[in-house]
């Protein structure tokens, strides 16, 4: 898992490369051009280019921001047998059975329909520390939930399950 954090760097890396260049080469090419088109108020292309110009300036900085976060992780301080940053964690609802995963990843990449969550969410809080075969209690906005940790892959690459039985 180590590994997947070094790919990801280097996307982030590589991303990053690209739009400065964008920001620091192409766009102002482009913004002068669209200059020399005249009144800047009804000047369509200008504008496009001011607001691409916005939107390269906000990714750099939330790029920048992803990169510093990742170069802050300190693999060895992670637990090897708990769920910590980089754990994909299966959980039972003990109420349904429903099977649900979920990956924790950093606050920036944070999507909840692909099981992506942060380990501050209120599921992350409570999962915090646990191993597999720990029975936990979650607040949902829906309310007090019991689950079962099933199966746990922590960023170490070791993979733990217990069923329950």
């Amino acid at each position: 898992m180590s590994e997947d954090i070094e790919i990801k760097k280097k996307q982030i890396k590589d991303e990053l490369d690209q739009l400065r260049y964008e920001f620091k080469i192409e766009l102002p090419k482009v913004i002068a051009e669209a200059r020399a088109y005249g009144d800047l108020k009804e000047n369509a292309e200008y504008h496009a280019a001011r607001e691409q110009q916005s939107f390269v300036q906000a990714r750099i900085g939330q790029l920048s921001e992803q990169l510093a976060q990742l170069n802050d992780i300190d693999l060895s301080a992670l637990p090897p047998d708990r769920v910590g940053f980089g754990s994909t964690v299966t959980i039972i609802d003990e109420d349904s059975d429903d099977e649900i995963t979920f990956t924790f990843v950093s606050s920036n990449e944070v999507n909840p329909p692909e099981g992506k969550i942060s380990l501050f969410s209120p599921v992350g809080v409570a999962l915090q520390n646990r191993q597999a075969g720990d029975n936990v209690q979650i607040n949902i906005p829906a309310g007090k939930r019991n689950y079962y940790i099933e199966k746990l892959m922590t960023i170490h690459g070791n993979e733990f399950e217990k069923r329950k039985s």
